[in-house]
C-alpha cells in the first residue's frame, strides 16, 4: 500500500513505513510502534515492534498492532495515515490493554533519517530554539551540545510547534508538526519534577534522536542512570513524542561537576497512567520537501505550519490605544534632579509603583525614541504638555550625553546626576540617534530649526565614520575611558546603517552614505548569508536573538530604499522570514496568578522569545508591523500582509488596551514573561521600551499611510500605496 505525497512515496511493507523520492530511500521506519514506559524503578525504558496488520479504509491506511513490554504490559496502537492538503497527516490511538506494575508511557511516532546518523550532516529548524547548527545558542539550549542523544522541547517552547530536518548536502527536509492548535491545561496540582504521570498533559515534544540500546536518567546531582535493554537503534530519527518531554539539556551548574568531573544535564519526561482502558489519541503533520538552501527550507517549513495554526486576529481599536499609551507616557514623563528630564526606568503593575529610575539612550529604556513620539503627538494632536516634554527629554540628551570621542553616553541617573558605567553599546547609541535626528527633521520640516540637535548627531556619525573597521563593520560595544574595542563580536554592525542613510539624506554628505554601504556589504556577507542574527539584546550575551534579526530589517530595509538594489530586497526578504519565525503565532491555555492582568482573558499569541530558547516572551514585535506591511507593499506577498496585522494586533493582548483591567494608566503592557509551564511567570513591570514599539510603528503607519491600522492602510490603491511607499523620496526635510 502505498500513499503519493507530492514527488513523495509513502510505502507500508513488512510492518513498516518507508519513504522515497525517485526510487531512492529517504526516510524510513520498520518498528514504527513505539512506547516509553515508566518502570516500578521510576526510569524510563523504550520498546519499538512492526505493525502486526496494514490495511486501507477510504483514502486512509490504517496500521495496527499491539506491543508488548517484557514485564507483560500490553498498548494497542492504530495509526491512520492519510493526505491532507500536501502534508501527509498521522493520527496515533494508543490503548492501555494491561498493565503490570509500571507507572506510565508515552509513545513516539519517527522517522529514520537514511542519509545519515551524523548530527552534523544537517541543518535544523525549530523557530525560537534552534536555527542551522545553533553555533550562537547559550551553553544550556537545546543545540549547543551535539554529544547527546536526545534533542527533543517540550512544543510549547516553540513559537509554532514543528520540527524540521534539513540534509545539507542533497537539500531533503522532513519535518513534524502538531496537527492542530488544542492543548488542554495540565494538571496544576503537579509539581513539575524529573518524570511525572499527568493524565492531562496534552503536549507533545518534538526534535530527533539517536539513543543507544540502553536507558537514561538522571539523578539529582547529574548521574546518568543507564541500563542495558533489547531495543536497537535503527539510526537517527526526527521524532513526534507524546506526551512531551524535554530531552538533554545542560544543567545549569550546582556545583557538582567539580565533584564528579562530568558535564551534568537533565531530561524531563511526561507520561500518561499505565492502567487498564486509558487511551491517549493525537495526530502530527509530515512535511517532505527539496531546498536549494536553508532559508527557502525555513519559509516553507513555517508558513506551512503558520496557515494551519494561526491565531484569530485579536480585535483592537488602534487609535484609542494609541491615544492612550502617548497619554500615559506623557504622564509618566517629569523632570528629575539636576536638568535632567525622562521616564522611570522600571514600574511594577498593576499600580505603576516606580521601581528604578535610570535613563537608557535606547534598548529597554529608548528615551530619546520617546521624545520624539512625545513632540510629535503633542505638535499633531494639541497637546502642549507632551509636545514641551518631548523636546525637553531631546534637549537634555543633547546637552549631556556626548563625550569626546563622539560617542553618546548611555545610560544616565538622576541620583548620581551623572552617567552610569555602561559601555558604548552600538546597538544602544544607533536607537537613540535615529530619534534624535527623526525629532530635528520634524522640527525643520515646522519651519523650526535645532541645530544643537542636527550637530550633536553629526558628531555621533563622524565617529562611527571614522572608528569603521576595515572590513565596513563596527564592534558589538567600545569603553567609555577612550573608545577602544570592549566586545570583538562584529554582528551588530547592521543596526547603525539606518542612522547613517538618513544622515546623508539630511546632510547631503555621501561620507554617510558611503560608510552605510559598506556596513550594509559586511552585513549581506555575514548577517545575512551566515544567518548571524545575533548580540542585539544588549542585556545577553552575543547570542542568537530576534532583535538583531529586527535591526536587520531596519538596515537592509533602508539600504533597499536608498538604491533599489534587488541584493538589498533578498537579504531584507530573508531577515523579515527569520525574524517571523519568533512570533508565538499559536497559543495554549495559560494560568495567570494576578486579577488584573490581561492575561487572565486574552491568549498569548502575538509575544516573542528575546533569545535562543523559548518558553515566554514579550511583545516586541509590536515594532514590525510598520516595516512588514511596507515589505508588503515592495513584494506583493500576501504573506507578509496577513502577518503585519497579526503582529500589530496580537501583540496588544499583553496590554490593558482600553484600561479595563485596571492598570494606573491605561494602555500600557508588561515587559515580558514565562509561560511554557502553562504558568505565566513575570516580574510584572512596564519598562518604557513596551510602549514605545507599539506607538513607534502605529506613528510611523499614520505619516506613511495615513492609518492607525492594517486595514485602514488597505483603503489605498495600490499605486498610492506604492508611492507613499517610496519614504525616502520626501524624508530630508
Amino acid at each position: 500500500m502505498k500513499i503519493l505525497c507530492g514527488s513523495y512515496e509513502i510505502a507500508f511493507e513488512n510492518g513498516g513505513v518507508e519513504v522515497t523520492r525517485d526510487g531512492k530511500l529517504l526516510y524510513f521506519n520498520r518498528r514504527p510502534m513505539y512506547a516509553f514506559i515508566k518502570t516500578v524503578l521510576s526510569i524510563t525504558e523504550f520498546y519499538d515492534a512492526p505493525y502486526d496488520t496494514v490495511s486501507m479504509d477510504g483514502d486512509s491506511v490504517v496500521c495496527e498492532g499491539i506491543l508488548k513490554t517484557p514485564t507483560g504490559a500490553e498498548l494497542s496502537m492504530r495509526d491512520v495515515y492519510v493526505l491532507s492538503g500536501e502534508s501527509l497527516k498521522v493520527t496515533r490511538t494508543t490503548t492501555v490493554l494491561r498493565h503490570t506494575d509500571d507507572y506510565g508511557f508515552a509513545s513516539k511516532i519517527s522517522f529514520v533519517l537514511a542519509a545519515s546518523d551524523q548530527v552534523l550532516d544537517y541543518d535544523y529548524f525549530s523557530p525560537a530554539n534552534w536555527y542551522r547548527q545553533n553555533e550562537y545558542a547559550k551553553p544550556y539550549s537545546m543545540g549547543y551540545d551535539k554529544d547527546c542523544e536526545y534533542f527533543w522541547r517540550t512544543e510549547v517552547n516553540y513559537t509554532l510547534p514543528l520540527f524540521a530536518v534539513q540534509n545539507r548536502a542533497s537539500g531533503e527536509m522532513i519535518m513534524l508538526s502538531r496537527w492542530a492548535s488544542d492543548v488542554g491545561m495540565r494538571d496544576m496540582t503537579f509539581v513539575k519534577s524529573e518524570h511525572i504521570v499527568d493524565r492531562k498533559y496534552s503536549f507533545g515534544s518534538i526534535g530527533f534522536s539517536r539513543p543507544s540500546s540502553e536507558t537514561l536518567n538522571y539523578l539529582y546531582y547529574g548521574f546518568p542512570l543507564r541500563k542495558k535493554i533489547s531495543t536497537v537503534r535503527q539510526g537517527m530519527t526526527i521524532d513526534y513524542v507524546y506526551p512531551g518531554t524535554d530531552g538533554q539539556l545542560p544543567r545549569m551548574d550546582r556545583g557538582y561537576n567539580i565533584d564528579y568531573m562530568m558535564r551534568t544535564k537533565t531530561m524531563t519526561r511526561f507520561y500518561h497512567p499505565m492502567e487498564d482502558g486509558f487511551s491517549h489519541t493525537f495526530s502530527v503533520a509530515v512535511d517532505f520537501g527539496c531546498y536549494e538552501g536553508y532559508d527557502p527550507m525555513m519559509r516553507a517549513a513555517w508558513r506551512s505550519v503558520y496557515a494551519r495554526l494561526k491565531d484569530p486576529v485579536f480585535p483592537v481599536d488602534h487609535k484609542r490605544h494609541y491615544t492612550l499609551s502617548m497619554e500615559s507616557l506623557c504622564a509618566l514623563t517629569r523632570h528629575y534632579d539636576g536638568d535632567s528630564w525622562g521616564l522611570p526606568f522600571s514600574c511594577q503593575l498593576p499600580q505603576l509603583d516606580v521601581s528604578s529610575i535610570s535613563f537608557q539612550f535606547g534598548f529597554v529604556g529608548q528615551q530619546p525614541g520617546i521624545g520624539y513620539q512625545l513632540i510629535r503627538y503633542g505638535d499633531k494632536y494639541g497637546r502642549e504638555e507632551a509636545y514641551r516634554k518631548g523636546q525637553n527629554i531631546v534637549d537634555f540628551w543633547v546637552r549631556t550625553a556626548m563625550t569626546p570621542f563622539g560617542a553618546p553616553q548611555n545610560c544616565y541617573n538622576p541620583t548620581i546626576t551623572g552617567f552610569e558605567p555602561m559601555p558604548f553599546w552600538t546597538r544602544m547609541i544607533a536607537d537613540g540617534l535615529e530619534n534624535i535626528l527623526d525629532a530635528y527633521v520634524y522640527m525643520k520640516k515646522k519651519g523650526e530649526d535645532r541645530p544643537t540637535w542636527l550637530c550633536f548627531c553629526r558628531k555621533a556619525a563622524d565617529r562611527f565614520v571614522r572608528i569603521q573597521n576595515g572590513d565596513g563593520s563596527w564592534y558589538r560595544a567600545y569603553n567609555t575611558e577612550d573608545d577602544s574595542m570592549r566586545m570583538d563580536s562584529k554582528a551588530n554592525t547592521i543596526s547603525v546603517v539606518r542612522f547613517l542613510i538618513q544622515m546623508y539624506l539630511v546632510t547631503g554628505e555621501t561620507g554617510y552614505k558611503v560608510s552605510a554601504l559598506r556596513a550594509g556589504e559586511w552585513a549581506y556577507e555575514n548577517t545575512y548569508k551566515l544567518m548571524e542574527y545575533r548580540g542585539s539584546t544588549c542585556d545577553n550575551t552575543d547570542i542568537t536573538d530576534n532583535e538583531s534579526g529586527i535591526y536587520a530589517i531596519f538596515g537592509f530595509m533602508a539600504l533597499y530604499d536608498l538604491t533599489g538594489e534587488k541584493k538589498w530586497l533578498d537579504a531584507l526578504i530573508s531577515a523579515a522570514d527569520y525574524t517571523e519565525t519568533w512570533t508565538y503565532c499559536w497559543s495554549f491555555p495559560v494560568q495567570c496568578p494576578w486579577p488584573n492582568h490581561p492575561f487572565t482573558k486574552n491568549r498569548i499569541s502575538g509575544q516573542s522569545p528575546v533569545t535562543l530558547g523559548g518558553g515566554g516572551g514579550d511583545m516586541y514585535m509590536a515594532a514590525c508591523a510598520y516595516v512588514y506591511y511596507r515589505l508588503y507593499v515592495m513584494t506583493g506577498d500576501e504573506h507578509y500582509r496577513d502577518y503585519a496585522e497579526f503582529i500589530h494586533n496580537n501583540t496588544r493582548q499583553a496590554n490593558d488596551v482600553y484600561g479595563e483591567f485596571g492598570y494606573a494608566q491605561p494602555g500600557l503592557s508588561h515587559e515580558g514573561g514565562h509561560f511554557a509551564d502553562q504558568v505565566f511567570v513575570s516580574h510584572y513591570h512596564w519598562l518604557p521600551w513596551v510602549t514605545y514599539v507599539e506607538v513607534d510603528p502605529v506613528s510611523r503607519l499614520v505619516d506613511t499611510f495615513g492609518a492607525y491600522d492594517i486595514a485602514g492602510a488597505d483603503r489605498l490603491s495600490p499605486e498610492e500605496r506604492e508611492r507613499r511607499n517610496r519614504i525616502y523620496d520626501h524624508y530630508a526635510p
